[in-house]
């Protein structure tokens, strides 16, 4: 083989190859950090200054010399204005973190020194101000005269400062900062009610009394006087279309007690605006509303920042403004702002007597209009359970369930009659509801067992179809067209409120039962008046299923303890960051944002005073003249047109499904266990276990004898021998022939 044929293998390399090290990345001053830059240039200018010192005292060296002679020409007598500018730039280096700083440093510090400089040379005249100052005057003082060139130096070194600075004249800002004042104060919203307005009417006939007094004249009428005159606008009278119905006298109620304030409401503003200022968002602030338990503050973002941002700030304005829990309400419903609400110093307890006399309440002919309370502006809010038309309301314990419950039930017993409206209450707590059993509204006494309580809701299912056949004879739509016919003929179908105090009491014992009956109810029952009021303090999806959220679209948060009991209740955050004691969100069927609202108070008094005036006026009524009479004797609540509920058969009925499937199964097997009807029947132990001791009351299977099977009492007939009667009988008659014959 040749020698230029011969090929060249590239030789084998066994070792790994090196890695090449990569020198150390050094971050250029562009990518520093402005406080970064700030506080090189701060030490660079005090350095500097230092050395301009040092070397006017020859302390410099020869270096310090040769600063000295080189300046000193330059600057003259105004030497020291470099070390003091170089001290001012440090300052402002150190205390501000504005960006392009050092740019504003640099031409700020350079017109300040060429002017100061000139206006030296032009009122001492020579050299005073160095070659600087020299070249400065010459041109101005040849063509404008001594006070025209001073002035304009003066105004050139007033306009530097501005620059050093990035600051308007503090003339501007003072007026400016008032400005800003008188607009805060005029966007101010103060929660004024009708018990503010006669405490006001009444400090203001006080002063006048006591000008009089002192004047030497005399006040026309009498204190008591004025009170007779008070006390026929203190009733409301709802009877249009109806009986002469006159509600309660709103004495019994209380008004709003204490004043709500908010602290200092200019300082919080100021806080909220420079607390966004400083993480990079410019907004504008707007109207700010006090409400009972917390005041709103609207802002509105400058174009193009995320509401996202603002909200992300939540924990850092709680913290400047030393407020918690805060809410931010973003954007307001129906406007272009954002709102921060945030809890007061000082609430306002809320009562039934201020919002009933409200003109909302007071003059309105719907007859279910129920009081919700005030807003965070404070104003009145109402609503018709006709709309809603059921209520789901959940919380945590002492939020203020039981307290709302007593004024929705409250609000109705004021506008409307027995005759009117009908009240079916369920309470397995016991204590909250049963003060109610007093008054003729009540359809059956408080409602306190749970199987009872089943029944009921089975019962509402057979009456709302009894009251579809009413409005289909009737040939109307609902209960408002069937109350407008006014027909002689047409029974009497007043409004049925069902009101459940605990429902998760009733969903851990008969889940299904109660599901199952509720959402019946609140798909079809409207139309017909009946409505259902929820409430819970275990706001969970085992209580609140997916079926019942879906056909009860009005709901009621009051605080809860974690963001998901919120998002169960309303499907979004926000409960958890609520006051308790009656403040709440309320969602409507009709929005899709709920709103903040403070309940109002009602105590145990007030209640025992509205139960006891409604049930001394009606006591020699009788309501069979009326229209559903009410039996509550034996067990059984009835009304003259409406089916009957007997709780002695319900209760034996409850169970008739599986009690004769497992009485069958039992009689069958010849034998009855626990287990054995758990796996036949597919069901717990709970509800297996209740079946034995049925089936042990009623004498089918014996008593247990620990682990062995209980005896079946009931023979099995279909095991029995199987007898021919009427061949017996024949062969008896037979028999008996035969003997006579012989």
């Amino acid at each position: 083989m040749s020698k230029k044929n011969k090929k060249k293998f590239p030789e084998i390399d066994n070792e790994p190859p090196k890695r090449k090290l990569r020198p150390p990345k050094i971050r250029a001053l562009g990518e520093l950090r402005s406080e970064t830059k700030h506080s090189i240039f701060a030490i660079g200018a005090f350095v500097l200054g230092l050395v301009f010192v040092l070397s006017y005292f020859d302390k410099a060296g020869v270096a310090g010399t040769v600063i000295n002679k080189i300046f000193g020409s330059l600057f003259g007598n105004g030497y020291l204005l470099a070390p003091f500018l170089f001290f001012f730039a440090a300052f402002s280096f150190f205390r501000s973190i504005k960006p392009n700083l050092v740019a504003h440093a640099i031409v700020g510090t350079t017109l300040f020194l060429i002017s100061s400089l000139g206006a030296m040379t032009v009122v001492w005249g020579g050299k005073t101000g160095g070659y600087i100052g020299y070249f400065v005057s010459l041109p101005l003082l040849r063509f404008f005269d001594f006070s025209v060139s001073l002035i304009a130096l003066v105004g050139i070194a007033i306009i530097s400062i501005l620059i050093m600075l990035n600051a308007p004249l503090a003339i501007k800002s003072l007026w400016r900062k008032n400005k800003e004042e008188k607009e805060v104060e005029v966007h101010i919203n103060q929660m004024n009610s009708v018990d503010d307005e006669k405490t006001n009417k009444e400090e203001r006939e006080k002063t006048e009394e006591k000008i009089k007094k002192e004047t030497g004249g005399k006040k026309e009428g009498s204190g008591t006087k004025k009170e007779e005159d008070d006390l026929p606008e203190m009733k409301m009278d709802f009877k249009k279309g109806r009986s002469n119905f006159v509600s309660p006298p709103l004495s019994l109620l209380e008004g709003d007690r204490g004043k709500s304030s908010s602290g200092d409401i200019k300082a919080n503003a100021n806080i909220i605006k420079r607390t966004l200022q400083n993480f990079g968002i410019d907004v504008e602030m707007g109207e700010i509303n006090i409400g009972p338990s917390v005041t709103q503050y609207t802002l509105k973002p400058a174009e193009g920042v995320k509401l996202s941002r603002i909200i992300g700030l939540q924990s850092d304005l709680s913290l400047a403004l030393a407020a918690h829990p805060l809410r931010i309400e973003a954007p307001i419903p129906g406007r272009s702002l954002v709102g921060i609400e945030m809890p007061n110093s000082a609430k306002t307890t809320l009562g039934l007597a201020s919002l009933f006399k409200e003109e909302g309440y007071a003059k309105s002919d719907l007859p279910l209009l129920v009081s919700l309370g005030r807003d965070v502006a404070g104003k009145a809010l109402f609503a018709n359970v006709a709309k809603m038309p059921h209520l789901l309301v959940a919380g945590a314990t002492g939020s203020g369930k039981s307290i709302y419950i007593h004024s929705f039930i409250t609000s109705l017993l004021y506008r409307n009659p027995p005759e009117a409206l009908r009240f079916i209450m369920i309470d397995p707590k016991r204590v909250e509801l049963t003060v109610y059993n007093d008054i003729p509204h009540m359809l059956t006494p408080t409602i306190i067992e749970t199987k009872k309580a089943i029944i009921t809701l089975k019962w509402l299912a057979k009456e709302m179809e009894r009251r579809y056949g009413v409005l289909l004879s009737a040939g109307v739509r609902d209960i408002l067209s069937y109350h407008k016919e006014k027909k002689e003929s047409n029974p009497p179908m007043p409004f049925l409120i069902v009101i459940i105090d605990e429902l998760a009491d009733l969903m851990s014992t008969y889940p299904r039962e109660v599901e199952a009956s509720v959402v019946r109810l609140a798909q079809m029952s409207r139309a017909v008046g009946i409505h259902l009021i929820l409430s819970t303090q275990r706001p969970s999806v085992e209580v609140i299923t997916g079926l019942i959220k879906a056909n009860i679209t009005s709901r009621i948060a009051l605080q809860v303890a974690s963001q998901i009991d919120s998002r169960t209740i309303i499907d979004m955050a926000g409960a958890e960051k609520l006051l308790g004691h009656g403040d709440m969100l309320y969602l409507a069927g009709d929005t899709g944002k709920p709103r903040r609202i403070q309940g109002p108070y009602i105590s145990e008094q007030e209640v025992k005073k509205v139960v006891n005036y409604i049930a001394d006026q009606y006591k020699n009524v009788d309501f069979e003249d009326m229209g559903p009479a009410l039996e509550q004797s034996g067990g059984i609540a009835k009304s003259q047109d409406a089916l009957e509920i007997n709780f002695d058969e319900a209760e034996d009925e409850l169970d008739d499904e599986l009690y004769e499937e497992a009485r069958q199964t039992v009689i069958e097997a010849g034998k009855a266990s626990t287990s054995y009807l758990q796996r036949k029947l597919k069901i717990g132990y709970a509800r297996a276990a209740r079946l034995v001791d049925m089936l042990e009351e009623r004498g089918v299977v014996g008593q247990g004898e620990g682990a062995k099977a209980r005896q079946v009492l009931v023979v099995n007939e279909s095991h029995l021998p199987e007898n021919n009667l009427e061949e017996e009988a024949d062969k008896l008659l037979e028999s008996a022939g035969e003997e006579i014959n012989k």
